[in-house]
C-alpha cells in the first residue's frame, strides 16, 4: 500500500491541530516570560544517530502557528543523522521558538525512531526479496504518520486500516462459512481490492490458494513449513510471515522464500529518540 497525498496531507492537519491545542491551550504562559519582540534563533540536535523523519509536520506546524519563522533543515528526510549532529534551525520570534519546540520535537523524535527501527530491520534483509510490512498496532491518531515513518525506514506498509485492502482472520472465516465463502463475498463486496486471508494449517493454505487469494498469511508457520509452503504455492499468490519474529530470527525467516514479513514492533514498541533544542547565543 501507499498513503495517498491527499490522505497524508489531512492526517497531518489533524495531528497538528490536536498538538497546539492539548500543548498550548489558552496560550502559552512561560513563553510571555519573553519579551515580545525578542528574536532568537534555534539549533536542534539529535543526541543519538537516526534516520530523520517527520520533517512535512515540523514544517505544517511551524507554518501553522507562526509562519514568520524561517525552518533550516540541515538534513533531508530519510539521512542519517549522527549522534550530537545539528539537522535544523529555527529563526523568528523567541516566543514562538520556545512555544513550538515541544510539539516539533515530539513529532520527529516519535517518527525519527520509527523510521531509524525499521531501517535496522530492513538492513537484516539485505540482498533478499523479502519486504519487511507494518501492521495496524499503532499509536491511537498517529496511524499515517508511523505508516509514513515506516516508508522512510525502508519497509513497505500493510494496509493503512479497514477500508483499503481484506484481511480475513479465524472470526471472519468462521461468520462467512468457510474460507471460499470468506473470499468470494469480500470480492462481491469490494471488486478490486486485495483479499488477504490468515492461515494456521495447510489444509487452510490450500483452501486459500484454491478460492483465489492474493496474499495468504501464514500464522506462526514454523521455517520448514514455510520452506514447503513456497514450493507448493510456486508464485501462485503472494506469501506473508508473521507471529514470533523478532530481529534476530528475521533473515532466517525471511530465507524461505516468502515474499513479506509483517511486523508490529514497527510502530507499537517505539522509543522515542533523544533530541535538544538550544538558543544560538
Amino acid at each position: 500500500m501507499s498513503i495517498a497525498q491527499s490522505l497524508l496531507e489531512h492526517s497531518i492537519q489533524i495531528n497538528i491541530q490536536q498538538a497546539l491545542q492539548e500543548d498550548i491551550g489558552d496560550g502559552d504562559i512561560t513563553a510571555m516570560l519573553t519579551p515580545v519582540d525578542e528574536q532568537a534563533t534555534a539549533t536542534i540536535i539529535s543526541r543519538e544517530e537516526m534516520v530523520l523523519a517527520g520533517q512535512p509536520w515540523v514544517n505544517a506546524l511551524i507554518q501553522t502557528y507562526d509562519s514568520s519563522v524561517e525552518v533550516t533543515w540541515l538534513k533531508q528526510e530519510g539521512d542519517v543523522v549522527a549522534a550530537n549532529e545539528a539537522f535544523l534551525k529555527l529563526a523568528g520570534s523567541a516566543r514562538s521558538l520556545l512555544t513550538v519546540e515541544r510539539p516539533a520535537l515530539n513529532f520527529i523524535q516519535t517518527l525519527s525512531a520509527v523510521a531509524t527501527k525499521t531501517a535496522s530491520y530492513v538492513k537484516q534483509l539485505d540482498g533478499l526479496h523479502t519486504k519487511l510490512l507494518d501492521t495496524r498496532k499503532t499509536l491511537p491518531g498517529l496511524r499515517i504518520a508511523q505508516k509514513y515513518a515506516v516508508a522512510i525506514g525502508g519497509g513497505q506498509n500493510h494496509r493503512l486500516g479497514l477500508f483499503d485492502a481484506f484481511l480475513i482472520k479465524e472470526n471472519h472465516i468462521m461468520a462467512a462459512g468457510g474460507i471460499a465463502q470468506a473470499i468470494r463475498k469480500a470480492h462481491d463486496i469490494a471488486p478490486g481490492k486485495p483479499v488477504e486471508v490468515e492461515v494456521e494449517t495447510w489444509d487452510e493454505l490450500n483452501q486459500a490458494l484454491e478460492a483465489g487469494a492474493d496474499i495468504v498469511m501464514l500464522d506462526n508457520f514454523s521455517q520448514q513449513q514455510m520452506i514447503d509452503a513456497v514450493k507448493h504455492v510456486a508464485g501462485r499468490c503472494k506469501l506473508e510471515a508473521s507471529g514470533n519474529i523478532t530481529i534476530d530470527n528475521l533473515r532466517e525467516v525471511a530465507t524461505t522464500g516468502v515474499d513479506y514479513i509483517s511486523m508490529g514492533v514497527l510502530t507499537k514498541d517505539v522509543r522515542a529518540v533523544d533530541l535538544s533544542m538550544r538558543f544560538n547565543a
